[in-house]
């Protein structure tokens, strides 16, 4: 099997692509390379696939919400599944910059799905949001609660691809499979995550800014979890049955949480990078931002139901491994 995966460079992209290589699939990598965050880090993340498994790795620099230049790339290549993992991510950017929200969010969406179309892909893998949920004060989150009130440019433009999702699906009888993630941490993660801000600023001895006086939860779910989740996802698309399938779709087009299931105190998290530091932190709260939410906590029923996804890893075992992860990575004695 080959399979595109796009935002190969990112953190759950390169992952994926990394467990897909190791059990012997071929992968085509796409990813504009950006400057949101350090383009270094990404471009470590490519060469890593790259040492490990060379020729089975393929990856092109292609900005997929340039129509164009998608096509370009797409012409020459052969590939049965996409997971599309690349977006422009960050609740908090899609407040200064929408435009960029919507150039990769929505344009780069509805790009990938023609592509899709237009091959005759087996299935069509992407990424939506635990952002959807918007101020729900219902917890769990579940895949059946209605989602109309984002809270932020970037949710929207995550409840927005799975609308047009849906649409595909149901016009085009194309397989899809959307996967709202729950806070995803570990080695290799993203800088602008409140994990590697803290851990960064606690062995620079910076303070902590913390919002909401530190009175917020979240699902907190390891990076090996999540792989797990979508590469299960990615062998299972939804049948063209007309059966009701996770998140309401009568059509070939299912949703689902991947996540944790467990809620976790921002402070708790706090403390256990404290632990694995050997470092104090000094805080400094401030009101809660505007587009963020209280509380995150995932209702995995439905992916546990269809795909057998069980998450193993536990903060306490996680966060150590981010840490000695980010100390190595950054030659930290």
């Amino acid at each position: 099997m080959t399979v595109l995966v796009t935002g190969a460079a990112g953190f759950i992209g390169s992952s994926t692509a990394h467990a897909l290589l190791k059990r012997g699939e071929e992968v085509i990598g796409i990813d504009n390379l950006n400057d949101y965050y350090d383009p270094a880090l990404k471009l470590a993340r490519i060469q890593r696939l790259r040492d490990s498994f060379g020729n089975a790795f393929t990856f092109e620099q292609v900005d997929f919400s340039d129509e164009g230049a998608l096509n370009a790339f797409a012409r020459p290549h052969r590939f049965n599944r996409i997971v599309h993992l690349g977006a422009q991510a960050g609740v908090r950017y899609s407040l200064t910059n929408p435009q960029a929200y919507i150039r990769s969010n929505l344009m780069g969406q509805i790009n990938m799905l023609e592509l899709a179309r237009h091959r005759d892909v087996e299935h069509f893998v992407y990424a939506s949001s635990s952002s959807v949920y918007g101020g729900n004060d219902s917890l769990p989150f579940r895949v059946e609660d209605r989602v109309d009130h984002p809270i932020s440019i970037y949710a929207a433009t995550k409840k927005a691809d799975e609308l047009m999702g849906e649409s595909y699906a149901h016009l085009f009888r194309l397989p899809m499979t959307g996967l709202r993630f729950f806070t995803v941490y570990g080695p290799w993660g993203r800088p602008d995550m409140a994990m590697w801000i803290f851990t960064k600023a606690l062995y620079e001895g910076r303070p902590l800014t913390i919002f909401n006086n530190g009175e917020m939860k979240r699902d907190f779910t390891f990076i090996d979890d999540i792989v797990r989740g979508v590469i299960a996802c990615v062998d299972g698309p939804p049948a063209d049955n007309g059966e009701i399938k996770a998140g309401g779709s009568k059509g070939p087009h299912a949703i689902y949480n991947i996540g944790n299931h467990r809620s976790e105190e921002l402070m708790r998290m706090v403390g256990l990078i404290e632990e694995a530091t050997g470092r104090k932190a000094e805080i400094q709260f401030q009101p809660m931002q505007p587009g963020d939410v209280k509380d995150t906590f995932a209702d995995i029923s439905a992916i546990q139901r269809d795909h057998g996804f069980e998450p193993t890893t536990r903060i306490d075992e996680g966060i150590p491994l981010f840490v000695e992860w980010f100390k190595d990575y950054h030659r930290i004695d």
